[in-house]
């Protein structure tokens, strides 16, 4: 009957259960035999081998940490890609020395100009001159450039040199009239008696005027703020191209602040005054154009200051050149303390004098390097550039 048969699967389905939950329960016990043996031969082999499997360890800890840094790389090393390219001049060496150069050339037309003053202007009994150095910092130029356009070329630029040439240096001639007297005798023709009066007549003076500004006070405000960030980090790194102006700032063995003055030359009143308005800059800042304490100085700058200040000699703000011309030049063996030396081809200046500092004795000068310290004129960088020796 239908009800036996159905009775009869049931029973069936029941025992092949139970015989399908023995054989799991056999597979189950096989399995534990099997892992509980791997775990006991592992166990053994680590006892057995320890540094083996120390090493085993390291390597694949250093596999994971080359893994990890060289996935790093790429980005630092397009980082410290990104770094330099900012800071570094990108425009070709022939662009950044030329530009240099044609900025130079307007400075010598400029020196040319002044120096022909008296026979461009002729007919005056006197000329006067206050003139500031003529020159400037080729990396300040560069790195102005730079900032503001990243690269540029030659040809591209020359209408910005003019603008900051104008702005930088500003010249002007104004004419002074004084009425002095001279003394002029007359004699009678009849009786023959002399006599002497005080004529007035017009003393004509020219005023010469030169007045630098300074490169970077002309070129920083035409940046914007990001601009002056990069003009600032170039100019302190030089565009990573150092090799590009080597001689601009005055080279040679200097001995810094620790040099002391023999005591004998200070027995000098002059010498002594001198020095005492001078060593107070000591360790200053080289800035071109500079010419007094609210500046800080340039070479000749600083010898002006000091000659006027300390009340030496009174001597106007002139260039290294002007200073010479002012001297009366003598030998090695004649200099003495207080003396000024000068220097040629030390940079490329418009005139054949380029740096002067103060003599200070035992071969040792003063002067404005960079920064205001003392210098061994005996080197073998200042005999090769020594010029003459001058006394006020």
């Amino acid at each position: 009957s239908r009800v036996q048969q159905k009775w009869k699967l049931k029973r069936r389905y029941s025992k092949e259960a139970k015989a399908a939950a023995k054989q799991g329960a056999k597979a189950a016990k096989k399995t534990a035999a099997a892992s509980g043996t791997a775990t006991r031969r592992a166990a053994q082999f680590v006892t057995r081998h320890p540094v083996a499997v120390l090493v085993l360890l390291l390597l694949l800890l250093l596999c994971f940490l080359v893994s990890a840094v060289s996935s790093i790389f790429p980005t630092l090393g397009s980082g410290l890609a990104n770094a330099l390219s900012g800071t570094s001049y990108a425009s070709e060496d022939t662009d950044l020395l030329g530009v240099d150069e044609d900025y130079t050339a307007l400075e010598n037309e400029l020196a040319q100009t002044v120096a022909n003053i008296e026979s461009t202007h002729p007919g005056y009994d006197e000329y006067r001159y206050s003139v500031d150095e003529i020159g400037h910092n080729p990396y300040e130029l560069a790195s102005y450039l730079s900032a503001k356009y990243h690269v540029y070329f030659r040809e591209q630029v020359q209408d910005e040199l003019r603008e900051i040439f104008e702005a930088q240096y500003e010249l002007t001639l104004t004419e002074e009239v004084e009425i002095r007297y001279r003394t002029e005798t007359s004699t009678d023709p009849e009786t023959g008696e002399t006599t002497t009066e005080e004529v007035p007549y017009e003393y004509y003076i020219l005023n010469v005027t030169l007045t630098n500004k300074t490169l970077p006070a002309v070129i920083l405000p035409r940046l914007n703020e990001q601009q002056r960030e990069i003009y600032t980090v170039m100019q302190q790194l030089k565009g990573n191209k150092p090799y590009l102006w080597e001689g601009i700032y005055n080279g040679g063995e200097d001995t810094g602040p620790s040099y002391e003055i023999p005591g004998e030359a200070l027995d000098d009143p002059a010498f002594a005054a001198l020095m005492k308005e001078a060593t107070k800059y000591i360790g200053w800042p080289y800035v071109w154009g500079g010419s007094s304490p609210s500046t800080s100085f340039d070479c000749s700058g600083f010898v002006c200051w000091v000659y006027t200040a300390s009340g030496v000699h009174n001597l106007p703000r002139t260039t290294a050149q002007g200073i010479y011309n002012q001297c009366a030049i003598i030998s090695p063996s004649e200099a003495k303390p207080g003396d000024i030396i000068f220097f040629t081809g030390t940079y490329d200046s418009p005139g054949p004098v380029s740096h002067v500092g103060i003599y200070v004795g035992d071969g040792m000068m003063l002067h404005c390097g960079s920064p205001i310290q003392y210098a061994n004129i005996n080197s073998s960088y200042w005999q090769t550039h020594f010029y003459a020796f001058g006394r006020l």
